[in-house]
């Protein structure tokens, strides 16, 4: 099995330690805030009913907003999240166990726990299909043998319906450039369901590249797609992904937004001129939003058109992880 390069592991290391940072000074922010913002109401007043409204972590908790009005009124629930995402009246939110533990709990549309498990690590990613059957995590984990910089990812998906649960996505066989491939360092993030809740797309990291893969989740299979695509997520319609781009294909230098036709591969780069480190989602066919950070931390949420016109504009501050609800 080969192994990263120096320069590669330094990357590596680098912008995990940047993510990790961004999670951990985002998370105080919002504890900090927790005393200006509107006080929790019970986790019943908040529901994931398909509307109008989007579903966001704002002060630590399940927060809904008019998605007509996003600047107003939240309703915040009494559910503390890290991450949260919901569709078709299913939840997913990841929160605190214990001072040092996570757990990831299914929600119904009234917000209460269907089923809940440790996951490792720090909260990452979360995604729940558009049918609201299949729901997908990432969490950054340590202790793997060929991660200098002390952790790697580690991926889940869990069908709720039949209670198939598959804990990572290194054990699926993958198909890189139509030959078989195995190697210890294969790391898993950032995943997509398409409309029949079997196919999926993520990303995977290999020998100092990032792949958009395909996945099928019966037969536990991955194949490669292109280069340089992470966090995807898949349009409404089906036929686009909204990604983070990798500037010159070196995270060091940050991401850009973009979106992936999935019949040509071409590229389109979005307006926002920022960099963007987040799993982006689709408000509508036509528009995609993200999370930024501000130098102290602090989320907002943005939007920006998903054919590279106009510019970006400001949905939420002090929020983050969106989710249209309808």
């Amino acid at each position: 099995m080969s192994e990263l390069s120096t320069r590669t592991k330094v990357i590596v290391a680098a912008s995990v330690t940047v993510a990790l940072a961004a999670v951990g000074i985002g998370y105080v922010q919002l504890a900090r805030n927790r005393a200006t913002t509107a006080s929790p109401v019970p986790a019943a007043a908040v529901t994931l009913d398909p509307g109008p409204r989007l579903l966001v972590v704002s002060d630590r908790h399940a927060t809904t907003v008019s998605r007509d009005d996003p600047s107003g009124p939240r309703q915040v629930s009494g559910m503390e999240c890290v991450r949260v995402y919901a569709a078709a009246g299913t939840g997913v939110c990841i929160q605190p166990e214990t001072a040092w533990s996570y757990q990831l709990v299914v929600l119904d549309r009234e917000l209460r726990a269907t089923r809940s498990f440790a996951v490792p690590g720090l909260p990452n990613r979360a995604r729940v299909s558009a049918s609201g059957r299949m729901v997908v995590w990432t969490t950054f984990v340590g202790g793997d043998s060929y991660s200098t910089g002390g952790f790697s990812t580690r991926t889940g998906i869990l069908d709720t319906r039949t209670g198939a649960l598959a804990t990572t996505l290194e054990e699926f066989a993958v198909t890189r450039d139509g030959k078989p491939y195995r190697n210890v360092d294969v790391n898993f993030w950032g995943v997509t369901f398409t409309a029949d809740d079997n196919a999926f797309y993520a990303t995977m990291a290999t020998g100092g590249k990032r792949y958009l893969v395909r996945g099928d989740f019966a037969a536990r299979t991955l194949r490669t797609v292109t280069e340089n695509v992470e966090c995807p997520s898949l349009s409404p319609d089906g036929t686009r992904i909204a990604f983070k781009q990798a500037v010159g294909g070196d995270p060091q230098r940050g991401w850009r937004l973009s979106v992936l036709d999935l019949a040509t591969l071409a590229v389109t780069n979005l307006a926002e001129p920022n960099s963007v480190d987040d799993q982006p989602a689709w408000l509508d066919d036509g528009t995609v939003a993200y999370t930024l950070r501000g130098p102290d931390g602090t989320p907002s949420i943005w939007s920006v058109p998903a054919d590279g016109s106009g510019k970006p504009a400001l949905l939420l501050d002090e929020a983050e992880s969106p989710a249209a609800l309808g």
